[in-house]
């Protein structure tokens, strides 16, 4: 995504001042992960080209990948027709956008099935925090 890129439909924030964002693969069109965004996490996404979300448990932004390098690089930016979520289509880094290492977060079905192969071993990765 290039730096130039400028928004120029205004994005509806909720109440707390977040929006939905959806990370799809840019090649496969695979649903990756839902997180959300502030606008500052937006207008870091916009400048760098590399997904950056909202962290509700921890109250921060964060870069994709900063801790797993499993980033996002942004080629794309939607937003839905009430204006009021975004997708991201993106390259997914690293291979997995599951922080418990799974490619997709939508790796099982409803009923408990697990669909997806785990790519990495979150213990390993994330050995200062909880997965």
């Amino acid at each position: 995504m290039s730096k130039e890129i400028q928004k120029t439909i205004d994005i509806r924030f909720n109440d707390q001042g977040l929006v939905p964002v959806i990370a799809q693969d840019k090649e496969t069109k695979d649903v990756l992960m839902l997180a959300y965004a502030d606008k500052q996490a937006v207008e870091l996404t916009l400048a760098s080209g590399y997904a950056h979300y909202y962290s509700r448990s921890r109250n921060k932004i964060w870069k994709k990948g900063e801790e797993s390098g499993n980033l996002q690089e942004v080629h794309k930016i939607f937003i839905d027709c009430d204006e009021d979520t975004l997708m991201y289509q993106v390259s997914q880094i690293g291979g997995a956008a599951c922080h418990i290492g799974y490619r997709s977060c939508f790796f099982r079905t409803i009923d408990g099935i697990t669909i997806g192969e785990r790519v990495f071993d979150p213990e390993k990765v994330y050995s200062h925090r909880k997965s």
